[in-house]
Formats: C-alpha cells, structure tokens, sequence
C-alpha cells in the first residue's frame, strides 16, 4: 500500500523524505516533486527498480529514464569527461531546467534502457528534490505519468496515474508551469538542442557564446 507525505509540513516532510530514502534503497519507486513536473523515481544503480519504472509508466526500454542528481560535481563520476560546454551549462543553469546528454562512464552497471552509451543528466531545483538526491544519491526519473497522458502537475495527478506501482508520494504542493526541460546534446563535437524547454535556446546559446541549433 503506498503512503504520502505533506512536504509543506515540517514533520511530515522529514518523515517522508526518510520514508523515500528507505523505499529507493529498498528497489521501491517513490513520486518527488521538482522544478517543472512530478517525477517517478528509482535507484538508477538498481535494473529492476528502473525496469519497474518503466513497467509503470507503460513504456519500454526503447525510452531510456533520465537521470538527476543532487550536486554539479556528481556529474564527474558518471560521465566519461565533461567537456567545457558541459562545465559552461552547468555553472549556467544547474540546479534547474536543462538536462545534458553525454557519454556515460563505461564502468557503470547500470539499466537505463537503450541508452546506445549515453546519459541524460539533470539537477533540479526543488529542496524536497536535492534533498532526496543528496542522501540517496543518482535517480533515474522521469515524468510521473503513463507514457501518453499529460505530465503530473500535481501529486494526485500522479496518484490517479499511477496508483499502488509507487511506494511513497511526496506531495509538494502544485508545480510551477507544466514545462519539460531543455534537452541538450553534447555527445557529438557541435552542442545540439534535442528539445527546447524550460531554458529558451537563446538562452543556451548565450551561455556557450555560439548559436546552438535545434534538432529538426
């Protein structure tokens, strides 16, 4: 049976946050709020929990999970190199709406889905967020909804979708706009931006001092 928790009570909010941390650890999923929508989260270190993730947004390994993190310099030991644009973007918009696609570290055993040797990588801006990050370490999460249904702006939009699947809801009241991240691509010499969020691509482009493309 799954438990939520009111992060707008202190109290409440501590004993949620350690439930989640214990139901991470566990292999469980939790629900968390963060700067653009509700996301379902998982150990990104743990395959069946992502593979359960994935299970309950009823899609398949073909869309691998993103993943946050709590720190800039976490990045570090989960990427092959971080390359200067990388370093620019983050000392730009971390902690907030910009995920970076890079080569992961070949050494990691991990199970994101088919991922052909990269990973998208984010730090949110949500205390309750950075907070669960910082104590359990890297999440694989991704929008808390089933695959076609609309992002979950609130936790009882996610509840509704997504039901007994998740162990613990954190309820962080609602989101801000509805707005998915900017996704940019750094796997390849010339940065490219895969889709255009929360962070405007002028934006990104003046952050890197060149006109970075959008993915057509």
């Amino acid at each position: 049976m799954s438990t939520w928790y009111d992060c707008a009570d202190p109290e409440s909010r501590r004993d949620g946050l350690a439930a989640a941390a214990a139901t991470v650890r566990a292999g469980q999923l939790v629900v968390l709020p963060t700067d653009t929508v509700y996301g379902l989260g998982a150990d990104a270190f743990n395959g069946e929990a992502v593979r359960a993730l994935l299970d309950a947004k009823g899609r398949g390994p073909s869309m691998p999970s993103p993943v946050l993190v709590g720190s800039w310099t976490t990045i570090d030991g989960l990427v092959s190199s971080v390359p200067p644009a990388a370093r620019d973007l983050i000392e730009a918009f971390w902690p907030g709406g910009l995920s970076l696609v890079l080569p992961h570290a070949p050494s990691l055993a991990w199970e994101l889905g088919d991922t052909r040797g990269t990973v998208m990588l984010r730090m949110p801006l949500h205390p309750v967020a950075l907070e669960l990050l910082r104590e359990v370490g890297p999440m694989a999460v991704s929008s808390a909804n089933r695959s076609g249904s609309p992002p979950a702006a609130t936790m009882a939009d996610a509840r509704d979708q997504l039901g007994e699947s998740v162990a613990v809801y954190l309820d962080g009241g609602e989101a801000g706009d509805p707005v998915p991240s900017t996704i940019v691509d750094l796997t390849d010499a010339e940065p490219r931006i895969l889709r255009e969020g929360a962070v405007p691509a002028t934006a990104v482009s003046e952050a890197l001092g060149r006109e970075v493309t959008v993915a057509g």
